[in-house]
């Protein structure tokens, strides 16, 4: 992994609070001018810091909510399911997060959809349907008290010579 200055930190830090900022507003809250921090900009992209610049919606406005973190455990554990388990739980919309987890459960998912009976619907027929489904359980959001997309990113400690 390369190092990131105090420039790139800050840069990532004001794109992560608002990312339609243009190159010219942050070049002037940073003190710079437009083309370097263009420039750097593009590397972040290319590096990979930057994977994609995204709106963040009101779910309850769109009509999504209820949001369920759902465990499951799998019944056989080889490589070729897991990843056959992962390959098909990614095309479900309803599922916005899967994550393999440590501990008793597999999979832990994040399901977004607008009703019990939506839930309901994709539990018996998306899910039962996946072969090699072992055990589910259900956690269901009631109110959401913190929510951030923000990372927060400082420079690494300086070593210290002796």
């Amino acid at each position: 992994m390369l190092q990131l200055d105090s420039t790139d930190i800050r840069i990532l830090q004001l794109l992560q609070i608002d990312a339609r900022l243009t190159n010219k507003e942050i070049a002037d809250k940073l003190g710079k001018t437009v083309t370097p921090i263009y420039e750097r900009i593009k590397w972040l992209e290319q590096e990979g810091y930057i994977q994609r610049y995204v709106a963040v919606l009101d779910k309850n406005k769109i009509d999504k909510n209820l949001v369920a973190y759902t465990n499951v455990q799998l019944k056989e554990h080889s490589h070729p399911m897991l990843k056959a388990f992962e390959r098909d739980i990614v095309k479900f919309d309803e599922v916005m997060e899967c994550n393999h987890m440590t501990g008793i459960y597999d999979y832990l998912l994040k399901i977004v959809v607008k009703n019990m009976n939506e839930y309901q619907g994709f539990i018996v027929n998306k899910l039962a349907k996946l072969p090699n489904i072992g055990t589910v359980q259900s956690g269901f959001v009631m109110t959401e008290v913190k929510h951030e997309t923000a990372y927060t990113i400082s420079l690494p400690e300086k070593k210290s010579k002796k």
